[in-house]
Parts: C-alpha cells; sequence; structure tokens
C-alpha cells in the first residue's frame, strides 16, 4: 500500500492497485475459469502483494463481484457513449450493440468472465446479471414509443430479445468462438422486427451490413 509522508494511505496508489486487481480478477476468471482462479492467480498476475488484496476484498468472491460491478460498468458506459449521438432507437441500438460486440472482439476473456463465468460464482453474481439484462430489456421495451401505430408484440418483447441475444453471445463465449461484430446485423433484425415489422427490421439488418 502507498503512503503518504504523513504516514496516511495513498488514495491514488490504493485505487490504482485495486483496479488493478480488479482487472486481473475479470482476466484471470475468464481464461481459467472461475472455480480455477485464486487469489494467488489474482496476484500472480498483477503483481501485487497479497496485504494490498485483503486490504480492498474480503475473499475471493467478494473481489469477483466487486470485479463484475466495475466490468458491467464499464462495458455500459462504452455502449452509452457511443449512442450518445444518435437521435432514434435503432439508431442507438445499432451503435451500442456494436460497442458492446467490438469490446467483445477485443477483450474476450473479460467478456467470458461477465457472461459466462458468472453461473459458477454463485447467486450472488447471478442477481446481478439479471439487473444487467433487466437494464438491457428496459432500454429495448422504449421502441413501443417510437413504433405506435405499427406492430405490437407481446410484453415479454424486450425480454425474450435481450435473453435470446445474451444466449447466442453466452454460446459463442464459452466455446471460443470469435467474430462477434459480424453478429451485428442478425441481431438488429431479431431485435428490431417485433416492434416494428419485417420490412424496418430488414432495413436495419442491411444498414448494420454497411
Amino acid at each position: 500500500m502507498g503512503f503518504r509522508i504523513d504516514g496516511a494511505p495513498n488514495p491514488l496508489v490504493t485505487s490504482l492497485k485495486r483496479q488493478a486487481i480488479l482487472n486481473g480478477m475479470l482476466e484471470a476468471v475468464g481464461a481459467e475459469g472461475y472455480e480455477r482462479t485464486s487469489v494467488r492467480t489474482v496476484l500472480d498476475r498483477t503483481g501485487i502483494y497479497r496485504q494490498a488484496f485483503y486490504d480492498s476484498f474480503a475473499d475471493k468472491e467478494d473481489c469477483y463481484l466487486q470485479a463484475y460491478d466495475s466490468g458491467i460498468e464499464r462495458v455500459e458506459a462504452l455502449v452509452v457513449a457511443a449512442a450518445a449521438d444518435e437521435s432514434t432507437w435503432t439508431g442507438e441500438l445499432r451503435a451500442g450493440l456494436g460497442a458492446l460486440l467490438d469490446f467483445l472482439d477485443a477483450e474476450p476473456d473479460v467478456g467470458r468472465a461477465l457472461i459466462v463465468e458468472v453461473h459458477a460464482a454463485g447467486p450472488e453474481a447471478l442477481a446481478k446479471r439479471s439487473a444487467a439484462i433487466d437494464r438491457i430489456s428496459s432500454f429495448l421495451e422504449r421502441a413501443r414509443q417510437e413504433a405506435k401505430g405499427g406492430s405490437e408484440p407481446p410484453p415479454i418483447a424486450g425480454e425474450g430479445v435481450a435473453a435470446g441475444i445474451h444466449a447466442i453471445v453466452h454460446s459463442r463465449l464459452a466455446t471460443g468462438d470469435d467474430g462477434f461484430r459480424e453478429l451485428l446485423p442478425e441481431f438488429m433484425y431479431f431485435a428490431v422486427l417485433p416492434y416494428f415489422g419485417a420490412e424496418i427490421a430488414g432495413a436495419e439488418m442491411q444498414a448494420a451490413s454497411a
């Protein structure tokens, strides 16, 4: 732990070490699996001393849960930033979903830690995953406001689309497949179809292919 001249902990150094541990936890879990990851695994990856770990985290589970929150926050920030300049729901979806898929192509280990290995981490981690999917579903349901007078999908449309996209991403991460960005056109069609119909969904699929 870093200290100032007066002997108190240096918040910046502590924060940097904590973030390094969080990043190391996600990378280790994604590469080796939650069950095979230990505190020692994370320390070996980060080069940080054991005491620095226990200054911030009670145990492996606590560290993973905090790492999950940090990782999801980072991904959601990327998605929000990518969609910020869009003026329509479909534009926001295309930009945000594209940013998510680019992230998975760039950091598949972190993607596995956030999406695949969450099952092994226990009920609290699964509850966090469910909350994240609920936020996606809520965004998808905003399409109803723009689709007035169009098709009227069932109440679970947003939940179904979010679950379907999650299942496909989960399967690819679990098997080590890549090329997530290439899924964007099909995902756009799948997400737009229940709210706007086949014609607009097809147009969005073409736009995402360009």
